[in-house]
């Protein structure tokens, strides 16, 4: 009896909700056919709030990405992964100066000296090129500028490297036939001296680089005379190339010296060239233009990375610090990037994923030439290709502060190619890339200076 109830409660209750459920479609249906004025209305208040949310969306994560632009570390996503974004920093950057044309090749200021041969003596100059291609031209200007001076036979040097057991001979890096025609009448040149020489007939002087004529009168000359031959030892007080006021006028020996007389030998040369050339190859989509970077992990951790310069300002710039760079002043995507890590890095990465078109000289260098050329414990000649290289590029961007930038730039100088770009912090979204040329070419306060015109 009690069983029978709840059934047929049950069924009641069923009945009820069937026929509230009616109900409300019956009236749902008459809305519909009654006022469709109001499902019209309903469907314009949905889409006007869907649209108010995405805007709101979007506008929050335009902001995020321009304030993550200059707090962004390597391990964050960089905010130019989003296409639009990428399509508004080009749209606010003048294109045109990216790749701007070299200025006119400039002309030697200096004229050649008389060579008295009265002043020649008996003795000799001895001297070695060490540390890499950027000492070696200081180094040759201060020894030519020092024989001729004392009256000395300069020996062809050697060339050592950085590290212990790197030494080579002249004529394996440079031509050694046109180094010694390049100072004819300038200083005698020879490969070996025609007397032997011992520590009792030879005096090692140690002078800063850039001599003056004040100590080569009062310490090389009487240590030269005093043993008969010197040996010369030069250090650097200084790692930039900036003109001083006693340098303005012209030093046509020394002008000689470090921008006439070293040029490559020709099998070091011709991989240079191979490689360039390899390098205009890839940069297709850029009329063959492309840009060379000094940028090398090994230096990002050595004390002169990890000082500030006189304004406050990082010396050095690491893979990502120079991709945002890069990319606030216009550079795309397609831009062919020459680095002068020899070997690819984990730490270069973030640079790779703005700029893919990134290489090493491992990723372009000849294969038949890779077992000479790269040798971590000869690392002379990757130096040398990394200088010429980066002398020779479209654009030059030195993440390094340094003697290379120094003398890379007076390189570019002398030849018009005045695209010499120093990255640094941009608070702005974007910026011109004629605000970040070098001081050395925008001042025109490089010693190139005093020899070109």
């Amino acid at each position: 009896m009690q069983r029978s109830e709840r059934e047929h409660n049950h069924r009641d209750k069923k009945k009820e909700i069937r026929s509230n459920w009616s109900l409300i479609v019956s009236k749902w249906i008459s809305s519909v056919i009654v006022d469709p004025r109001q499902i019209l209305a309903g469907f314009l208040t949905v889409t006007m709030f869907v649209m108010l949310a995405h805007m709101i969306k979007r506008e929050h994560f335009s902001s995020n990405s321009q304030v993550k632009m200059s707090t962004t570390t390597t391990t964050e996503k960089t905010p130019f992964e989003d296409t639009k974004f990428e399509d508004q920093i080009e749209d606010l950057v003048d294109n045109s100066r990216l790749w701007a044309d070299d200025a006119p090749e400039l002309k030697p200021c200096w004229s050649k000296p008389s060579f008295e041969k009265t002043d020649q003596s008996e003795g000799y100059l001895t001297f070695s090129l060490t540390d890499g291609p950027e000492y070696h031209l200081s180094q040759i200007a201060d020894a030519v500028v020092v024989a001729r001076s004392i009256g000395a036979t300069l020996v062809l040097p050697d060339i050592r490297g950085s590290k212990l057991g790197d030494k080579r001979d002249f004529d394996e890096v440079y031509d050694a036939k046109k180094f010694m025609k390049s100072l004819d009448g300038i200083v005698n040149v020879v490969k070996d001296p025609s007397t032997k020489i011992s520590a009792k007939n030879l005096a090692v002087v140690k002078v800063p680089t850039r001599v003056t004529k004040d100590v080569i009168v009062e310490t090389i000359e009487p240590e030269f005379k005093k043993k008969g031959n010197v040996r010369l030892a030069t250090y650097f007080p200084s790692v930039n190339m900036k003109k001083t006021d006693s340098e303005s006028k012209i030093d046509s020996v020394a002008c000689m010296a470090m921008f006439e007389s070293l040029e490559l030998q020709p099998k070091i040369r011709g991989v240079v060239d191979s490689m360039v050339e390899r390098l205009r190859t890839l940069s297709r989509k850029s009329d063959g233009h492309f840009m060379a970077v000094d940028l090398r992990v090994d230096l990002l951790g050595k004390k002169g990375c990890l000082e500030l310069d006189s304004s406050g300002s990082n010396t050095c710039f690491d893979a990502h610090d120079v991709a945002i760079f890069l990319r606030k002043i216009g550079y795309g995507k397609d831009t062919t990037i020459y680095l002068t890590e020899s070997r690819w890095n984990n730490s270069l990465s973030a640079l790779k994923e703005l700029f893919p078109n990134s290489y090493t000289k491992e990723g372009i260098m000849p294969t038949d030439r890779k077992e000479q050329f790269l040798d971590l414990d000869a690392p002379t000649l990757e130096d040398v290709i990394d200088f010429h290289i980066c002398s020779e590029s479209d654009v030059f961007v030195p993440a390094i502060s340094g003697l290379f930038y120094a003398n890379v730039a007076g390189k570019r100088i002398s030849s018009g190619k005045t695209q010499i770009l120093v990255p640094t912090e941009i608070p702005d979204v974007a910026a011109a890339p004629d605000h970040y040329i070098s001081d050395y070419v925008t001042k025109k306060n490089h010693l190139a200076y005093s020899c070109f015109c």
